[in-house]
């Protein structure tokens, strides 16, 4: 014990413990509980319950590609409140399929609850399908504009 050992000095490398010296926590909930999802992830879910519910009426749904975007690039454009997109679409060309877009996060900050943001997301695919396949909305959910 003649020899002290000098104090570690505290570098930016990553801690391997929590402050207690008790070790990392493990997560809050687990990953098999809807807690655990994002909102990106249950976000996502709500883009694909709907379009489940559409491909039972439209098969050829199968062959578009549905994507969920964070927000829409500007482009050179300037928008405002009112004429932000809240989706897309991008035509079939040269052996690509067609792609629906969903807009994360107009789509939410317009919504105030989980049904209220379901029902919002259902008629956004809805309409984008349309524009895509070249139908009205109504056409291709007859509940749509419904509630």
């Amino acid at each position: 014990m003649d020899t002290p050992v000098p104090p570690r000095a505290a570098g930016p490398g990553p801690r391997r413990r929590d402050r207690h010296g008790r070790g990392m926590r493990g997560p809050i909930a687990p990953p098999q509980v809807p807690l655990a999802a994002s909102r990106a992830d249950a976000f996502a879910d709500l883009v694909q319950d709907s379009v489940e519910r559409l491909e039972r009426r439209w098969p050829q749904l199968a062959d578009i590609d549905f994507l969920v975007l964070e927000v829409p690039r500007l482009d050179g454009r300037t928008w405002n409140d009112e004429a932000v997109p809240l989706g897309g679409t991008i035509p079939a060309r040269e052996g690509r399929p067609g792609r629906v877009v969903i807009y994360r996060r107009p789509v939410e900050i317009r919504t105030k609850g989980r049904d209220e943001r379901a029902a919002l997301v259902h008629e956004v695919v809805v309409e984008q399908v349309a524009e895509l396949l070249g139908l009205t909305p109504e056409t291709v959910d007859p509940r749509y504009g419904e509630d």
